[in-house]
């Protein structure tokens, strides 16, 4: 049974019964089941369309998270190594190959793509394949770079050890020291003869020293002669320095060496003489190029100073008698 509810009217002075309309009531009801059916929508939207995390959905969400951060940091630490490949590259062409006369490597060469059409299908199928396929696509990039690069570092090395042998082999030394030298009696071009006193092609460089003066190899290489069996050089050495060069040793009192011997710039070979076709005790060399003989003296930058090769050059231009 509802309450029934009174009200105090001051112009009777006596409490009133309050009369509740019909119309009211009815509507008062209407509004508390339309709230009613309200609130249960909202409920029920609530409860079946907003996702409800469980612990393990929260916990990948945030190793998703971590990955997306940790794929940020590994595009800029690949953006750093591609400057300094970037650099290094540029030191390769600019530098490097330059030097040993080697081609530049082509930047569309370094900075090739990789084919295929499918290539990176089987990332399209995640929530940030963007970003997965761009990374892949960078290491790839990068990875593609240093082998390029590698393999040039590899040829820039193995041009860096030829060099090195080839500068090693090149007769480039005086084979006799200058304290050693009496002079040096004649040089490379057209001579008098010392026993026709005819006019003749010398083809080599004389330098006088008294008997038994030290001979040395000028230049890394194999002995291939080391006889008295070639006419007018007595017992001569000759040494095949690779790249096309041979020097040759005559006159020699005797030998340090013996064919087949390996020997290097500055290795003792011999002994200063006069055997052979020779009117004094010196030493004839010679250095044959491709077969060729040519003026040994553009080959001694390598244990003379400016002025010492100086006056090499006036006594070789001096047009004298040669010893053989």
């Amino acid at each position: 049974m509802s309450k029934v509810k009174y009200y105090y009217d001051s112009e009777t002075l006596s409490y009133r019964k309050i009369e509740t309309k019909r119309g009211r009531k009815v509507g008062f009801i209407l509004l508390y089941i339309a709230s009613v059916i309200l609130c249960s929508i909202l409920l029920f939207t609530l409860f079946f369309y907003t996702p409800l995390e469980t612990p393990n959905e929260k916990v990948l969400k945030r190793e998703l998270a971590q990955m997306k951060l940790q794929y940020d940091l590994l595009n800029k630490k690949i953006e750093q190594a591609e400057s300094v490949l970037e650099n290094i590259e540029e030191r390769d062409n600019n530098i490097y190959r330059l030097y040993f006369e080697a081609n530049p490597i082509p930047e569309e060469q370094r900075n090739a793509g990789f084919g295929g059409v499918n290539r990176y299908e089987a990332l399209y199928n995640y929530d940030n394949s963007e970003l997965l396929i761009s990374t892949t696509k960078q290491l790839e990039k990068l990875q593609k770079r240093l082998i390029v690069q590698s393999k040039s570092l590899d040829e820039i090395a193995k041009l860096a050890e030829d060099k090195e042998k080839f500068l090693a082999s090149i007769p480039a030394i005086q084979p006799v020291n200058n304290e050693n030298l009496t002079r040096m009696a004649s040089g490379y071009g057209m001579r008098n003869d010392p026993f026709t006193k005819a006019r003749k092609m010398h083809w080599g460089m004389d330098f006088t020293a008294p008997r038994g003066t030290p001979v040395y190899a000028s230049g890394d290489g194999v002995v291939i002669r080391a006889d008295n069996s070639s006419s007018g050089f007595g017992k001569h050495i000759r040494i095949d320095h690779g790249y096309g060069y041979i020097s040759l040793y005559a006159h020699l009192s005797k030998y340090n060496v013996r064919q087949g011997t390996k020997v290097k710039r500055g290795d003792l070979i011999g002994f200063v003489g006069s055997t052979g076709r020779s009117q004094a005790p010196h030493l004839h060399y010679e250095i044959h190029k491709n077969g060729e003989k040519i003026d040994p003296i553009n080959f001694y930058y390598g244990n003379l100073s400016p002025i010492e090769f100086e006056e090499l050059l006036k006594n070789a231009a001096k047009q004298n008698q040669s010893l053989d």
